[in-house]
């Protein structure tokens, strides 16, 4: 089956239905990662903090508890089940671009691995693994880069004609 840029060759009215779910799934996305920015979580400390609390800290502006264990299940849980949904979805239309098979198996394998290490990691952090921080930072960071351009590329091939075919 020839599956590289098929994408381009969808209807137009298809092209727009998936487009406006790719917007859509990037401006919840992107919310997401606003209320991350909103809970400090964004620095070493800040992900520490988040999740074990600042009840030593007098001086803290916002008083934060440390999460309970049914918290912690909560939010790895439903974190990991719905971002795995989200990486799917986008990785099958990244499939149906036209790109190499290598981008593409790291544009749609990577963010799965993320996803474990970045919600993996903030659970075995709350249970004192404290340089687990730095996975959490840089696997988040990476998840977030392969949604970015898994969308940009997907949008940005929605926009192009069909080539003819040889």
């Amino acid at each position: 089956m020839q599956y590289n840029g098929l994408l381009l060759s969808f209807p137009k009215e298809i092209k727009i239905f998936i487009a406006a779910f790719v917007v859509i799934l990037s401006i919840g996305f992107f919310t997401g990662l606003l209320f991350v920015s909103q809970t400090s979580t964004t620095s070493p400390d800040g992900v520490v903090e988040n999740y074990n609390g600042n009840e030593e800290d007098e001086d803290a502006e916002v008083m934060k508890f440390k999460k309970s264990e049914r918290e912690m299940l909560t939010i790895v849980h439903t974190h990991i089940l719905s971002m795995s949904f989200i990486f799917f979805l986008l990785g099958g239309l990244v499939w149906l671009t036209k790109l190499s098979k290598k981008i593409k198996l790291f544009l749609t394998v990577e963010p799965f691995l993320s996803i474990l290490f970045t919600f993996g990691g903030i659970y075995f952090l709350w249970t004192g693994l404290l340089w687990m921080k730095y996975v959490v930072i840089f696997s988040g960071f990476l998840m977030t880069a392969t949604f970015t351009v898994s969308s940009i590329v997907v949008l940005y091939q929605l926009t192009l004609k069909p080539t003819a075919s040889k």
